[in-house]
């Protein structure tokens, strides 16, 4: 989903020797992963209020503004430190229109919609029991919503794992440095979310013959 990080980083080389257009190419590379990080999490009643593009314009100018600090102390890889700035400005999104959309601003991790693309059908065949038969199989859009369902009934750190892993494409390293956690422990969380992700797709009959207790 993220731009190659090599690229990236002489983008920023080039960004902290006062190269304004190294700093232009780098925002315009990772503008659409910006963008699909904002569609997948901000809440569609949210939608009817504010565009995805001015969320994705609110974190730009957020970036352009913060970046010289973060050159100073960078931290984290920059694709993390542009992803929680999105978050928190579709966080900002969520509060300030919380009363209209009858929305609480501590849901801001819930995911809007899965969608049926690759992510859900590689997800959904991984968690899918292979004793099921064809009939048994849901159809792309039902697996689809059935993932949504199931992803809803996790708490927020077991979901916000999976999406980052399968939806966000972040690996257990990315994972672990978001979260602030160990790799061993940011992947022992996400094996448990799974679990659970699976305990919810799963028919309980079928469940507890194939996952040990």
């Amino acid at each position: 989903m993220w731009p190659e990080n090599e690229q990236t980083q002489n983008l920023l080389a080039r960004r902290k020797g006062g190269d304004q257009t190294a700093w232009n190419a780098l925002l315009q590379r990772h503008r659409s992963a910006v963008q699909r990080l904002v569609s997948m999490r901000l809440d569609k009643q949210i939608r009817q209020r504010v565009g995805v593009s001015d969320v994705v314009q609110d974190v730009m100018i957020e970036a352009n503004r913060r970046i010289d600090r973060y050159l100073q102390n960078p931290g984290i890889d920059f694709h993390l430190w542009l992803r929680q700035i999105a978050k928190d400005r579709i966080i900002d999104a969520h509060r300030r229109h919380r009363a209209t959309a009858k929305r609480s601003v501590d849901r801001e991790h819930r995911l809007v919609k899965v969608g049926v693309n690759q992510s859900t059908i590689n997800l959904g065949n991984q968690l899918r029991d292979s004793d099921l038969t064809p009939a048994a199989q849901a159809t792309r859009r039902e697996m689809a919503d059935r993932m949504e369902d199931a992803l809803m009934k996790l708490n927020d750190l077991d979901r916000d794992i999976i999406i980052m892993r399968h939806y966000e494409q972040l690996s257990n390293d990315e994972v672990s440095q978001t979260l602030n956690l160990k790799p061993a422990a940011a992947s022992m969380r996400y094996l448990r979310a799974l679990r659970k992700l699976r305990n919810q797709l799963i028919p309980q009959q079928i469940d507890s013959q194939t996952i040990p207790s």
